[in-house]
C-alpha cells in the first residue's frame, strides 16, 4: 500500500502553477509555488520540523517537554503537527493584529495561545518576543524555538524547497520572488539557487513599517522606518539571524492596502486562494515589471491559505474600513449606500448633555445632530463636548441648547465628493443628506476620507 506513516511526511512537494491572468502584460514566464499543499497549509511546515528535529539532536528538548515559539500563525500550525506526532505540548505567543482564524486554528490543533500587543517595542516586555523568552524561562523542560535566529529555519529551505524549485523548473528559473519575513524561505531557497546558477536573481518582498529594504540598500538600521503595519507574516522591526541579506539581490516594498487587493485578485483572477503575503508578491512582480525580459522564468513562493483570512482581506466590511475597497464612490448617496436605511440619531434641543452622551456611547458614533420642532438647529460634536466638560463637568446636566455648535449643512443625494470634501472640514465635521423619500442621513469626515483611500 502506498501510505504515509504520520502526517509529517506529506510536507514538502509542493506544485508549481503558471500564473495567466495577472501577468499576462508582462515579458517573461511566471510561476507559483503554491505552498497551501503542505498538510499546516503553509510553507513554515518545512521548517518547523526541521527546528525539532534539530532541537532533539542537541537534547534541547526532552520527552513530555513544551515547546514555545512567538509566530505570526503558520510556524505555530508547523510546530503544532509535530508537536502532536512528537508528543510535545506547544504555548504560541502572537501579536494581536494577526487574524482570528490563525488563532482560532492554532488552538484547534491543541496549542495554548497567548496573544500580545503589536505596537510596542521588540524590548518592551509584553511584545511577543520578550514574552516568549520570559514563558521559555518560566516553564519546566521547555525550549523556546526562537525561529528568527534559529538557523535550521533557512536549513530546511536549502533542503527541501530550493531543491524542490530547481528540479520543477529543469534549472530554467532566472528570478526568485518571495516575503521576507524570519528570513528563512528566501536565505535557504537563495543560496541553494544560487549554488546552482550565480545569475539567478533573488527578490525580497517587504513592507512598509518595516527594516529591511534601507538596511539592505544602505546598512542603515533605521528606526524612523519602524511603524505599525497591517500586513502579516513579512517584515520585521529586527534584523533576524536567517536574513543572508548576502544572497538578496534587491527589496520591493508592497503597501497593506495594494497587499490586501492583490491577495483578492489572486483568486478571482487564478482562482489561487491565498494568504496576504502573496498579494504583497504578485504586486511587487507588477511593480517591477520592466526587470523582467521574454526569456525569463520567474518563481514567486505563495506561503499561505487565504482561509486564514476570510475575516480581514476576503471580508469586505474590514477591507472597507480600512478604505481598502475599491469602490467607486461619485455622490453622498453613494457614501450613503451600506447605512442609509439605519435611522439617523438625534438629540432634541431641550435634553440633557448627558444623554447626548450616553446616546454616543451607545451607538458609538462622534456627532448627533440637534432637533427643536423636527427642524434641524445644531449640533453635538464629540471633540468640541469632551473639551467643554473638561472644563466643567457639570455641563452633564445642560440642556444640550445651552452648549452646541452650529447646524449642519443640508445637501442633495446627487451632491458629488468633490462638493462634500470642500464643505466638511476642520470647523464642519460632517453634513446632512436629504434624501430622496424626504429622511435625512449623515456623512462624517471619516465617511469621506475612507471614499477617497
Amino acid at each position: 500500500m502506498k501510505v504515509y506513516n504520520n502526517i509529517l511526511e506529506t510536507i514538502g512537494n509542493t506544485p508549481i502553477v503558471r500564473l495567466n491572468k495577472m501577468t499576462k502584460d508582462l515579458e517573461g514566464d511566471f510561476l507559483a509555488k503554491v505552498e497551501t499543499t503542505n498538510p499546516g497549509n503553509s510553507v513554515k511546515d518545512r521548517m518547523a520540523v526541521k527546528m525539532i528535529d534539530e532541537a532533539e539532536k542537541q537534547g534541547l528538548i526532552k520527552p513530555g517537554g513544551t515547546v514555545i515559539e512567538g509566530t505570526s500563525g503558520n510556524t505555530g500550525m508547523g510546530l503544532a503537527l509535530a508537536c502532536i506526532i512528537r508528543g510535545y505540548k506547544l504555548i504560541c505567543v502572537l501579536s494581536d493584529k494577526q487574524s482570528k482564524e490563525k488563532m482560532d486554528i492554532l488552538r484547534a490543533v491543541g496549542a495554548e495561545v497567548v496573544v500580545c500587543p503589536t505596537n510596542v517595542e521588540p524590548e518592551d516586555p509584553r511584545s511577543y518576543y520578550s514574552v516568549s523568552k520570559r514563558l521559555a524561562e518560566e516553564t519546566p523542560n521547555s525550549w523556546y524555538v526562537n525561529q528568527y535566529d534559529n538557523l535550521a529555519n533557512r536549513e530546511a529551505h536549502y533542503e527541501s524547497t530550493g531543491p524542490e524549485i530547481w528540479e520543477q523548473t529543469e534549472g530554467k528559473i532566472t528570478h526568485f520572488v518571495v516575503g521576507v519575513g524570519t528570513g528563512g524561505t528566501i536565505s535557504g531557497v537563495g543560496k541553494y539557487l544560487k549554488e546552482k546558477n550565480p545569475d539567478v536573481k533573488i527578490i525580497g518582498i517587504d513592507t512598509y513599517g518595516s527594516v529591511f529594504k534601507k538596511y539592505h540598500e544602505t546598512g542603515i538600521f533605521d528606526e524612523n522606518e519602524i511603524y505599525p503595519y497591517i500586513t502579516e507574516g513579512i517584515g520585521e522591526d529586527i534584523l533576524p539571524k536567517n536574513v543572508d541579506f548576502s544572497v538578496i539581490d534587491h527589496f520591493e516594498k508592497v503597501t497593506d492596502k495594494d497587499a490586501a487587493i492583490y491577495t483578492r485578485k489572486l483568486a478571482l483572477e487564478e482562482g489561487i486562494f491565498v494568504g496576504n503575503s502573496a498579494g504583497s508578491a504578485i504586486k511587487g512582480i507588477l511593480q517591477m515589471k520592466d526587470m523582467f525580459k521574454k526569456d525569463d522564468v520567474v518563481v514567486v513562493l505563495f506561503h499561505d491559505h487565504g482561509s486564514r483570512y476570510v475575516g480581514k482581506m476576503f471580508n469586505d466590511d474590514w477591507m472597507r474600513d480600512r478604505g481598502f475597497l475599491e469602490e467607486n464612490h461619485k455622490s453622498a448617496e453613494d457614501l450613503l449606500e451600506n447605512h442609509k436605511d439605519q435611522p439617523l440619531v438625534t438629540v432634541g434641543v431641550e435634553e440633557l448633555v448627558s444623554h447626548a452622551v450616553a446616546k454616543m456611547r451607545q451607538y458609538k458614533i462622534s456627532q448627533i445632530p440637534v432637533t427643536k420642532d423636527g427642524e434641524f438647529v445644531g449640533l453635538i460634536d464629540e471633540t468640541a463636548l469632551i473639551n467643554q466638560l473638561v472644563d466643567n463637568n457639570e455641563l452633564k446636566d445642560e440642556a444640550i441648547g445651552n452648549i452646541m455648535g452650529p447646524k449642519l449643512p443640508i445637501v442633495k443625494s446627487s451632491t458629488s465628493i468633490k462638493e462634500l470634501s470642500k464643505l466638511i472640514n476642520k470647523e464642519m465635521p460632517a453634513v446632512l443628506v436629504e434624501l430622496e423619500n424626504g429622511k435625512h442621513h449623515i456623512i462624517t469626515r471619516h465617511d469621506v476620507i475612507g471614499a477617497m483611500a
